[in-house]
């Protein structure tokens, strides 16, 4: 049957069903329609139904709270849990400035802690106290035979986060459905888009990267972890936002370290404090430090002293001071006491962010 609404048309219709033969006709029309609704029925029943695996995706989900709140910056973000022992994967940002809370799907509340984290990678893992969480997946061994596929180009996905915390109890976090647009290298935009990551990214065909997103899990339709949101990104030229996912795959194993402690952040309490004319400080590198005013100050550079360690290593005001020889830096008190277990002598490895940049530096004595 013609569908073009016109009149010479309508009445060719009509003449065709009500013609000789209409009993016919009638149920030939009514045939071709309950074909194509079957066709239609079938093609759906074909798809993969992503529904079935959202509720799981989401009990794997957190929401974490932290430091933000100056300059209009969101105080949450999003993270997942990757061990039945409570260690949660997530982004790396300003809002683990401190020790965070994590909140669960059903609204229980925990206090976590930081146990390492990659800045290259944007990745952070923390650490809750319980036992029997529900939890992603993660293949350590790169050679496990049982290691999915990474995902490929329009493959169906489910972003899963907390974006614009909608959910701050026990309301279950949100899930969007769109397709993997590509993947490529980040590096490709350096200059452009401003991220300390520089790998490959999967490129996302839906509006992932929202405030609150980054850390959350993307998803395939068999409720399997293939990467981690990313923050957002956004293009300095044209203003363009970048939706992505760093990939699962470049996720595993620095996950796997964390979380087998072969690769560690937390200061090492065991190093002898030194008596002071022994030991670094503030002052033998000529680093002077914003105001420490809270408990937990984060460790910006005010000051650097003319043809000091820190000046001759290329430290700037305005850095943040994130590793002092491989130990997290989690504040200025934290600081303080990591230089004091340096002897004055050695030198004095140190991993601070500039911006969006990561950047290595070795202040020498």
């Amino acid at each position: 049957m013609n569908t073009t609404f016109s009149g010479r048309k309508i009445r060719r219709t009509r003449l065709w069903l009500e013609g000789p033969g209409k009993a016919a006709r009638v149920i030939a029309a009514l045939g071709l329609a309950l074909a194509a609704t079957l066709t239609g029925v079938s093609t759906a029943l074909a798809q993969p139904s992503l529904s079935a695996a959202a509720r799981p995706a989401q009990q794997r989900v957190v929401k974490i709270y932290g430091a933000g709140g100056l300059g209009g910056l969101e105080t949450y973000q999003s993270g997942f849990l990757v061990s039945p022992a409570g260690h949660v994967a997530t982004a790396w940002s300003y809002v683990l400035d401190v020790d965070p809370i994590v909140v669960l799907d059903d609204g229980r509340r925990f206090e976590a802690e930081i146990v390492g984290f990659e800045p290259t990678l944007e990745l952070a893992v923390l650490k809750i106290e319980g036992r029997g969480f529900p939890f992603f997946e993660i293949a350590t061994d790169e050679e496990d035979e049982d290691a999915q596929s990474p995902v490929s180009w329009g493959e169906a996905v489910m972003a899963v986060s907390n974006l614009f915390n909608i959910a701050g109890g026990a309301e279950p976090a949100s899930v969007m459905q769109g397709r993997v647009a590509a993947r490529a290298k980040l590096d490709a935009r350096r200059g452009t888009f401003q991220s300390p990551y520089q790998g490959e990214v999967i490129l996302l065909d839906l509006v992932a990267n929202n405030p609150g997103a980054a850390g959350g899990a993307l998803i395939n339709a068999a409720g399997e972890l293939v990467g981690m949101l990313g923050k957002e990104l956004r293009d300095r030229k044209t203003g363009v936002w970048l939706n992505y996912a760093i990939p699962a795959e470049a996720l595993r194993k620095p996950i796997g370290d964390i979380i087998a402690g072969r690769r560690t952040v937390a200061p090492e309490q065991s190093d002898p404090l030194l008596a002071r004319e022994k030991a670094h400080s503030l002052e033998t590198l000529g680093l002077g430090m914003i105001p420490d005013v809270l408990e937990t100050t984060p460790a910006y550079v005010d000051f650097v002293e003319a043809k000091s360690p820190a000046a001759k290593a290329g430290v700037r005001p305005d850095d943040l001071l994130l590793l002092i020889s491989g130990r997290r830096v989690p504040h200025q008190r934290g600081l303080r006491d990591q230089l004091q277990r340096i002897d004055r002598r050695d030198d004095v490895s140190v991993v601070l962010q500039r911006d969006n940049e990561i950047l290595s530096l070795v202040l020498r004595p």
